[in-house]
């Protein structure tokens, strides 16, 4: 079992280019984690990586020479952590920090990282970038959805800094909405990966956002969708799960999606058509934890992922239900069970999982899909 490494020292956190000018020292240091507050270790990867640029995997179509630039001209927010999607909910990890630990002692170090990330000039850079002819699929859905799921945090909030920082992402926000708006009427088919492409999670993240910022013409048209796509649906092949390199459940996250959209007694009647496998006994073997051979893999690491969403869809799923449903007690003792294997795999170990995991543990430990 890989175990944490504290991340104590400064090394590796901008990764600055000779052109690009450092952040103020100040802002390079954090307090040791807090023993007694797992979130403190997910806030620490979350702070390493979102300056670090390298290394960088792109998601760019090249329209010419001229588009052939680093990632921190392509993305000037979101240009760490690996990835866009990763950086985005990786600022979305140190809001939810802010929100649900207003005094954590990393709050001076998150303040400022977040202050380096979401200025005017840096949004209006990934503005640019997204309205560019040829990209109307970039990050479509799953870093759309979680840059949605950021800007539901800072609405949330009653802070000044952080109700600040909504209004400077307000641009890129009306662009993605208003794109997504265009996509969803020729969306044909869900799309039921488990990795980046699937709807279901998409859409979850999607109408709570929705609701947060009372976009009521864009929830209506998710939920219309949603039951178009899902309401029929029946005995999901929950045994032909996970795929080796799935960081998200189809049938799971499709179930979590649906209980956002029906009421609790609809919603067990569809459960029991759709997953009739889960037992009213409290037992956990019928949904076994994912296993990690080489958390070195990029792509093989994706399970230790798929452990902690599937934990919280196990969780959204129990609370749709009636609190009478004996389903409740193997659902629940199985998220249990997948708690303790996903949160285990958070480490720093390898930055092919570190760069990511943190945000997965922290919506499952701070319980964000159920609020």
């Amino acid at each position: 079992m890989r175990t944490w490494i504290s991340i104590l020292t400064l090394a590796g956190l901008t990764a600055c280019s000779p052109e690009t000018e450092p952040p103020a020292a100040e802002a390079l240091s954090w307090p040791a984690p807090r023993a007694n507050v797992v979130e403190d270790r997910f806030a620490v990867l979350a702070l390493s990586c979102v300056h670090q640029e390298y290394p960088n995997k792109i998601s760019h179509v090249l329209q010419g020479d001229e588009d052939a630039r680093p990632p921190r001209e392509l993305y000037p927010a979101f240009y760490g952590c690996f990835d866009w999607h990763s950086s985005v909910h990786g600022h979305w990890l140190l809001t939810r920090i802010l929100a649900i630990d207003p005094d954590t002692p990393m709050r001076p170090a998150i303040e400022t990282a977040l202050g380096r990330s979401f200025t005017e000039t840096n949004i209006a850079g990934e503005l640019a970038y997204y309205t560019q002819p040829g990209r109307r699929s970039f990050e479509r859905p799953y870093g759309l959805a979680w840059f949605l799921q950021l800007v539901a945090e800072l609405e949330e909030s009653e802070q000044p800094l952080q109700q600040e920082w909504r209004e400077t992402l307000r641009p890129l926000e009306t662009a993605i909405v208003d794109q997504i708006k265009d996509w969803l009427p020729n969306l044909a088919y869900p799309i039921r990966l488990g990795t980046h492409a699937q709807t279901a999670f998409a859409f979850g993240l999607m109408i709570d956002y929705a609701r947060t910022v009372g976009d009521a013409a864009l929830e209506d048209l998710i939920v219309n969708k949603v039951r178009d796509f899902h309401l029929a649906d029946i005995n999901c092949p929950l045994a032909y799960e996970p795929s080796g390199e799935d960081f998200l459940s189809p049938c799971l996250m499709e179930a979590d999606l649906m209980r956002r959209v029906l009421p609790p007694d609809d919603f067990a009647a569809w459960l029991s058509e759709f997953l009739p496998q889960i037992p009213a006994d409290g037992s956990t073997g019928w949904l076994v934890p994912g296993v990690v051979f080489d958390a070195s893999d990029g792509k093989l690491v994706h399970l230790d992922g798929l452990n902690l969403s599937r934990a919280w869809a196990l969780e959204g799923i129990a609370a749709g239900l009636p609190g009478d449903d004996p389903r409740r007690a193997a659902l629940m003792a199985s998220a249990a069970e997948h708690t303790e294997t996903g949160i285990a795999s958070v480490s720093d170990e390898h930055y092919s999982g570190s760069h990511w995991l943190g945000s997965f543990a922290t919506y499952l430990t701070t319980r964000r899909g159920l609020e």
